[in-house]
């Protein structure tokens, strides 16, 4: 009797495996941005945010051309009329934050995400990352195109954009700040509340209900108080010394610009700890 000797087809033969990348913060990083784009809602509330700076600063600057040989030299500010848009844009913007961090909740992915982030904070810490950079970016790009739209009529007001003007130049820059931090608090919030509708409801209460009350009430003290919340803080950054704040109610202005975005990044950082604590305790 003959023994039949096998040798396997190159079908059966093992494969060699492919080698597994370790989950690194970059590569972290660059899933949660993948998620973010593929959705058609996250291009439409950018373009919507982004829509906004040339709009408004084209109207608010063609209105007031009308009246500015009325007005003694120097009364127009000119970034504070590039940078109108800002409160839309917080609104739009704050909105894309908190849906950025729920969205996987609702759907069930976020099991999927923790699996591969067994630590959780990685994961916490790659979603703000990237909802951080997509406001600064856009915000920035709102603020230039803000500046294009409103420069045709820069000599009929007399006003302009001086990049030498430390005033101005606070003004045009801090106005991205202001949004990726308002962008990182709204994040935290909908981060602890787990739900977009409530997360949104929420936010929006908190920066164009709640905050304006407490700024109009004729109380002092509450009144003072409304200075160090979060919204009347961070916008003394973005707010002109002549013509006040277009983004908060509160006239107290106690706190410096840079003192104020110093308190909001106080809110957004205990705001944050409290996701992330939370996020480490709770089931997914």
């Amino acid at each position: 009797m003959s023994t039949t000797s096998f040798s396997p087809t190159p079908a059966a033969r093992t494969r060699p495996r492919t080698p597994l990348q370790p989950v690194t913060f970059p590569r972290l990083v660059a899933s949660e941005w993948v998620k973010l784009r593929s959705l058609r809602s996250t291009w439409w509330a950018l373009a919507l945010a982004l829509a906004f700076f040339p709009l408004l600063a084209a109207m608010r600057s063609s209105s007031i051309a009308t009246i500015a040989d009325q007005a003694p030299p120097g009364s127009f500010v000119g970034p504070a009329y590039v940078t109108s848009g800002v409160t839309l844009a917080l609104l739009v913007l704050c909105g894309l934050a908190v849906v950025a961090v729920t969205g996987e909740y609702r759907t069930g992915q976020i099991r999927s995400t923790l699996v591969a982030a067994p630590t959780r904070l990685p994961a916490l810490w790659a979603k703000l990352t990237v909802v951080v950079g997509v406001v600064l970016a856009t915000s920035t790009v709102g603020v230039l195109t803000g500046w294009a739209a409103a420069a045709p009529w820069f000599d009929e007001i007399g006003m302009t954009v001086d990049l030498t003007d430390a005033e101005h130049v606070r003004l045009m820059l801090g106005v991205p700040l202001y949004l990726a931090a308002m962008a990182a608090l709204a994040f935290g919030i909908g981060s602890i509340i787990r739900s977009a509708a409530a997360g949104i409801t929420s936010v929006l209460g908190l920066v164009f209900v709640v905050e304006p009350a407490f700024a109009y009430i004729p109380f002092e003290p509450l009144q003072q108080f409304a200075a160090y919340l979060p919204t009347a803080a961070g916008a003394r950054l973005v707010t002109s010394d002549s013509l006040g704040s277009i983004v908060t109610g509160s006239g107290v202005t106690t706190l410096t610009p840079w003192g104020g975005y110093g308190v909001l990044l106080v809110w957004v950082a205990v705001t944050l700890t409290v996701a992330a604590v939370l996020l480490r305790r709770r089931d997914a």
